[in-house]
């Protein structure tokens, strides 16, 4: 049985207005690429694994070297998702500190020169590599290469019915905004983002977005 802050999420996506009108055939296309890419990026990424947790722990031996935070997914689903940790270790205890000083509209947190992250926690969020821990939720299911980044549930508990719709798919690693201007954006830009990709998805669209992501991993101005 789910507790009731869960089930408070899964009754957010009661009507998805016609957004997921689409193939089971793509569906299990769009699965098995996961499943190929994720597979094949942790084996050839291993190398990088040991060298970003060997870092990160040089910097911080208190801490852990992946962070784990609840997430929500597909149709409110409640999930741990994996990053390299970037930040120090009691960072969530002093979000609240920073709160007067967001940077992101909507029910979002971000701030430019965060006095959380560590050294090397700028590095791996400038070139996105503190991302690469969520092969292992690709490959679990929880995530997709591509979809809709995957909210706070404290955030989803801003969301009007129609933010709600960015939920009725599988979240991802990356998409439209993350390869199109990231934390430049407004909130309600990367909404309206998220919904054209759930109106237009299709494996040449996935595929597109993933060679992209690839092309602005490293040095983007937007990652903050």
């Amino acid at each position: 049985m789910p507790d009731s802050k869960q089930e408070q999420v899964y009754n957010i996506t009661d009507s998805d207005d016609g957004f997921s009108d689409i193939s089971k055939a793509y569906l299990i296309s769009k699965r098995c690429m996961d499943l190929m890419f994720a597979l094949i990026g942790v084996v050839f990424l291993c190398p990088v694994y040991l060298i970003i947790a060997l870092l990160i722990k040089i910097e911080d031996k208190e801490g852990n070297i992946i962070f784990r935070q609840e997430r929500v997914g597909k149709n409110g689903k409640l999930f741990y998702m994996y990053k390299f940790r970037s930040m120090v270790s009691n960072a969530e205890e002093l979000k609240a500190t920073l709160l007067e000083k967001n940077e992101v509209d909507g029910p979002v947190f971000k701030i430019k020169n965060d006095p959380r992250i560590t050294k090397i926690g700028k590095l791996l969020r400038k070139t996105s590599l503190d991302e690469l821990p969520q092969l292992f939720n690709v490959i679990k299911g929880d995530m997709s290469l591509v979809g809709p980044r995957p909210p706070l549930l404290e955030e989803v508990l801003e969301y009007t019915n129609y933010e709600k719709i960015r939920l009725s798919v599988t979240p991802g690693l990356t998409c439209y905004w993350q390869v199109g201007g990231r934390s430049n954006l407004s909130f309600e830009e990367w909404v309206e983002l998220d919904l054209k990709y759930i109106r237009e998805r299709n494996i040449y669209i996935d595929i597109k977005l993933i060679a992209k992501t690839i092309l602005v991993l490293f040095g983007s101005k937007g990652a903050f």
